[in-house]
């Protein structure tokens, strides 16, 4: 068997490629987490802009769905299919209007957004840590020449 030396020397080995192994570790992992961590922002940044655009047409989809229900129902009076028909056309202008702003936008050199109206309100979300002035100002001159709302009902989001 081992001598008490060579058990000593054995188990400072194992003892020291440990300490190797945790010294390697601790420094890999630090190097993993700094690139991790950009990484995971460009993804969350992506997936909420995906998300909110699958959210957003799965609503539009039941609207859609509602006011053809209104419109086929037997049942319907003339007055809702009117108001079904005024609602399905005022939808379909909103995500018309919409898309052509994201597309501006976009063209302005952004590298994503999303538009949201509301009856007072148009939300302009952008994929950007931060917006300067002369960004601000081109989304806002965007918007304007597209919708006529003032610079008071427009609402620019930065998401990163």
């Amino acid at each position: 068997m081992f001598t008490k030396k060579k058990k000593i020397v054995v188990l400072v080995s194992m003892v020291a490629l440990l300490v190797l192994t945790g010294f390697l570790n601790l420094t890999l992992n630090k190097q993993t987490i700094s690139t991790t961590s950009t990484t995971e922002q460009n993804i969350s940044a992506q997936s909420f802009f995906e998300s909110y655009r699958v959210d957003r047409n799965s609503s539009r989809e039941q609207q859609v769905l509602y006011y053809k229900a209104v419109l086929e129902s037997e049942n319907s009076t003339e007055e809702a299919k009117k108001e079904a028909e005024k609602s399905l056309s005022s939808l379909a202008a909103r995500q018309e209007q919409e898309l052509v702003l994201e597309g501006y936008i976009l063209a302005k050199g952004f590298n994503d957004a999303v538009v949201s109206f509301t009856d007072n309100y148009v939300n302009v979300m952008v994929k950007s840590s931060e917006l300067n002035d002369e960004q601000v100002a081109q989304i806002v001159e965007v918007v304007q020449e597209q919708t006529s709302k003032s610079i008071d009902n427009i609402k620019i989001i930065p998401v990163e």
